[in-house]
């Protein structure tokens, strides 16, 4: 459109041109003692010569004045070009697992003078990788920024540097810094504490967490409930006494309170503190809903206020699995603890016959122990040794 213009431009003073030069009309200029008597259409024609030539000084001029800013600006369009094609460089190095390169890379282009925050982040991401862990902490103090998308990048690389070294805490302080200086909790960020509070065992944190991540829709639904499944043991873990472990399980979803892990946990922990009737109680709810053999072992570490009931109880089950070892083996601590000699030892014996443990052997050698026969119970301790070093 442009250039169509012009033409017409063009054309149209041509015809004026062609007009004016049939034009019988004249200038006269006087300027004491000179007279000058010019023709219209020669006035008219030097007039236009005279614009267009005071224009394209002006022009010049215009360009003279601006050409160290054009310069500066040459030279820097030319020097973010290098700096960008040097990112390329950088990040296809990266991620191809040439980290040498990269950091090399990034370095040029810090040495172009490229202010972006992305090269020193990149160049420590290298030397972590690297494990050149002086190089990489000085290219995060390089990066530092009052821009709010630096200081953002900085402190992920921060929080994910230390997770990488197990300090979850210092992580922590990163991930807090970066909440203080209004970032909010994005997918990113929240993955990283996440992590950090596993490391750490803040188990109430991890639950907090993984709440916000399912709201976002930011982690797997397996992956999230492996997760819970994993902070509700720790919580459990960490109880010191009976009171505690009992109030943490009440605590917990009937949907996780049920599975065999979680119960053998529970269970195992409220044996350690006393609370023997409680597992044992734990126990046959969640075999009566599932029979698991792993559970119905611990089954024979409970000792209840009425052993001979727990006893009956497991000879009931017995009805139904004949061939569960672990049932077996229950039986036979449980004869044991009773002084029923011969009970305990049948039962053992079944248990080792269908599949061989370091626990019913250990048990065998306890019982020779009690009937007073040594060598008989050295040779099963043996045999429980045997086993366990397998």
């Amino acid at each position: 459109m442009k250039y169509l213009l012009w033409i017409l431009g063009l054309f149209a003073g041509a015809v004026a041109l062609t007009i004016a030069s049939h034009n019988p009309g004249y200038v006269l200029l006087v300027f004491p003692p000179y007279r000058i008597e010019l023709s219209l259409t020669l006035f008219v024609s030097l007039w236009l010569l005279a614009f267009v030539f005071g224009y394209v000084m002006i022009r010049f001029s215009i360009g003279v004045l601006k050409l160290p800013a054009y310069v500066r600006k040459f030279r820097s369009d030319r020097a973010q070009a290098k700096a960008r094609k040097l990112l390329d460089e950088e990040l296809a190095a990266f991620f191809e697992g040439r980290y040498t390169d990269s950091e090399n890379a990034a370095n040029r282009a810090m040495e172009l003078g490229d202010t972006s925050a992305l090269h020193p982040i990149i160049a420590a991401r290298s030397a972590h990788e690297l494990r050149e862990f002086k190089k990489r902490d000085a290219y995060l103090s390089a990066a530092e920024s009052m821009k709010s998308g630096d200081s953002t990048m900085r402190l992920m690389t921060t929080g994910k540097f230390l997770l990488d070294q197990r300090d979850p805490h210092g992580a922590l302080n990163a991930l807090h810094e970066l909440r203080d200086s209004g970032i909010k909790n994005h997918i990113g960020a929240l993955t990283l504490e996440l992590k950090a509070h596993q490391q750490a065992g803040n188990w109430d944190e991890v639950l907090n967490v993984l709440y916000q991540l399912e709201k976002r829709a930011g982690i797997d639904e397996m992956l999230a409930t492996q997760l819970r499944q994993q902070a509700w043991l720790g919580k459990i873990g960490q109880q010191k006494d009976l009171k505690s472990i009992i109030s943490c399980l009440k605590n917990i979803p009937s949907e996780f309170k049920r599975r065999s892990k979680i119960t053998a946990v529970a269970a195992r922990a409220l044996i350690k503190h006393g609370g023997d009737s409680q597992a044992m109680q734990l126990l046959t709810d969640s075999l009566d809903e599932k029979w698991e053999s792993e559970l119905v072992e611990l089954y024979g570490d409970c000792h209840s206020s009425d052993v001979v009931a727990q006893i009956e109880q497991a000879e009931k089950w017995l009805v139904q699995h004949k061939q569960d070892a672990g049932l077996l083996l229950a039986l036979g601590k449980l004869c044991l603890y009773q002084k029923l000699w011969g009970k305990a030892r049948n039962y053992l014996d079944a248990s080792n016959s269908i599949s061989p443990s370091q626990a019913a052997f250990t048990a065998l050698g306890q019982l020779a122990e009690q009937l007073g026969n040594s060598d008989e119970a050295f040779k099963y301790l043996q045999r429980a040794m045997a086993l366990g070093s397998r």
